[in-house]
C-alpha cells in the first residue's frame, strides 16, 4: 500500500502551547513553514501536501495556498473547505485556479462543520445532519464541474443552477482530490459517495479498524473504495524517557493555555462526533495502548486533532506501521512546536518511516 504524509501550515505561530500573537497574518511565517515542509524532500523526508484550516476567525485559506505554492516547489496544498458558504460552481472555479497556479498541486477537504455555534458565526444556521445532506449536493456539483466538457445543469434541493462553465479547468484528471471529514453516520453516508480520502483523528486500533469497516461498507454500495487518513501529534525523542518527559511538559503547558491558542476556550461536551471519539478513547486513560497518548485530548476536550504518539523517531514511525496495516495509508501529522516539528519530522521521522515500510513490504513478497 502507498504511504502519504500531510503536515500542517497556519498564517502566524499558533498552537496549544503558543497563544497566537500579533497580526492574523505573517506572511514570513506562512512561507517558512511551507517551506519547512518540503525541506527534506531530497533525503525521502519531505511531507506531501499540507493542511490548511477553516476556522471562522481566519484569513482565506485559497489565498493562503495560493501565496504559499508561489514559495514553493513540490508541496501540495490540502484547504479545508465548508460547503455552504459559497455557490459550488465558484468554488469548483477557486479550487480549479488554485490546481493551475501551483502546477497541480491542489486538493480539497471537505469539512461540513460539527459545531453549531461555529456555524452561526458565518450565517449557516442548518442542523448537522442537514449540513451533510447539502454537502451531498454540494460536492456532486464540484466533481461534476470538475469533469465537464460541456455546461453543467443541477436542479437539488439546495442549487438551482443552468449553463456552469467547466472552462477553468484543473491540472490533475479528471478532477482534484476529495479528503473528507466527519464520524457521524451522517458524514460516513456521505463520504461513501464522494471521498477519495476519508480523514479521522488519532484513535486507538480498535476504533479505527470499527470506523473504517463502516466507510468501506458504505463506499461499497457505490462500487467504490475509499482509502484513510489518520491525523496524530507526533512527540518526539532521543529516548524514549526523554519523549515521554517531553510529553508531560507539552501537557502541563497545554492545561496553563487551556487550548485557546488555536482551539478556543470551549464549554461542555463537543457537539461533534470525532471530538466525541477522542475522549471515548481518552476515558481508556491517558495510554490507552502503546504509544498512543490522550492525555492532551482531555485536557482541551478533544476540540481539534490532539492525540499524540510519543517516543523516540524508529517507536513512532513503527506505531505508524501498525495503523498502516489497518488500511491507513495517510497521515497528517503536526508539532505543538509547529515550525521545529515539521522540520524534525522531515530530517527522522518522515523517512524512516519510508524506510522500515519498504523493508516490511520487501519481507512481505519474498514470503509469498
Amino acid at each position: 500500500m502507498s504511504l502519504e504524509f500531510i503536515g500542517m501550515i497556519q498564517p502566524r505561530e499558533q498552537s496549544e502551547v503558543h497563544p497566537p500573537r500579533g497580526p492574523a497574518i505573517d506572511p514570513g511565517y506562512l512561507v517558512a513553514s511551507a517551506q519547512a515542509h518540503e525541506a527534506h524532500a531530497a533525503e525521502g523526508g519531505g511531507f506531501d501536501r499540507v493542511l490548511i484550516g477553516w476556522f471562522s476567525n481566519g484569513p482565506d485559506g485559497l489565498q493562503l495556498a495560493a501565496h504559499a505554492s508561489a514559495h514553493t516547489k513540490q508541496v501540495g496544498f490540502l484547504v479545508a473547505h465548508r460547503p455552504g458558504f459559497q455557490a459550488p460552481t465558484t468554488a469548483a472555479r477557486a479550487f480549479a485556479t488554485l490546481d493551475q497556479l501551483s502546477g497541480g498541486r491542489a486538493a480539497i477537504h471537505v469539512i461540513s462543520g460539527g459545531d453549531d455555534q461555529d456555524q452561526a458565526r458565518d450565517g449557516d444556521w442548518l442542523g448537522k445532519d442537514e449540513r451533510y445532506t447539502r454537502t451531498d449536493e454540494y460536492v456532486e456539483v464540484l466533481k461534476r464541474v470538475w469533469t465537464a466538457d460541456a455546461l453543467v445543469d443541477h436542479e437539488g434541493a439546495y442549487y438551482r443552477i443552468q449553463g456552469a462553465s467547466p472552462a477553468v479547468q484543473t491540472v490533475q484528471r479528471p478532477r482534484i482530490p476529495i479528503y473528507f471529514g466527519g464520524a457521524s453516520d451522517a458524514a460516513i453516508r456521505v463520504a461513501g459517495r464522494h471521498a477519495d480520502v476519508y480523514a479521522l483523528w488519532g484513535e486507538t486500533r480498535a476504533q479505527v479498524a470499527e470506523i473504517t469497516g463502516r466507510v468501506r461498507a458504505e463506499a461499497a454500495q457505490h462500487g467504490r473504495q475509499v482509502r484513510f487518513s489518520l491525523s496524530f501529534r507526533p512527540i518526539l525523542g532521543a529516548t524514549e524517557d526523554e519523549a515521554w518527559a517531553r510529553a508531560e511538559d507539552i501537557l502541563a503547558r497545554t492545561v496553563r493555555v487551556r487550548g485557546e491558542a488555536a482551539l478556543g476556550p470551549g464549554q461542555g461536551t463537543p457537539a461533534n462526533a470525532g471530538s466525541q471519539r477522542l475522549l471515548a478513547a481518552a476515558a481508556l486513560g491517558d495510554r490507552p495502548e502503546g504509544r498512543l497518548y490522550t492525555a492532551i485530548a482531555r485536557a482541551t476536550g478533544a476540540r481539534g486533532n490532539t492525540t499524540a504518539l510519543v517516543g523516540t523517531p524508529r517507536q513512532v514511525a513503527e506505531a505508524l506501521l501498525d495503523y498502516h496495516a489497518l488500511g491507513v495509508t495517510t497521515f497528517l501529522i503536526r508539532g505543538f512546536d509547529p515550525l521545529e516539528d515539521a522540520l524534525e519530522y522531515g530530517r527522522t521521522l518522515l523517512p524512516l518511516t519510508r524506510q522500515l515500510l519498504a523493508k516490511r513490504t520487501q519481507r512481505q513478497t519474498a514470503a509469498e
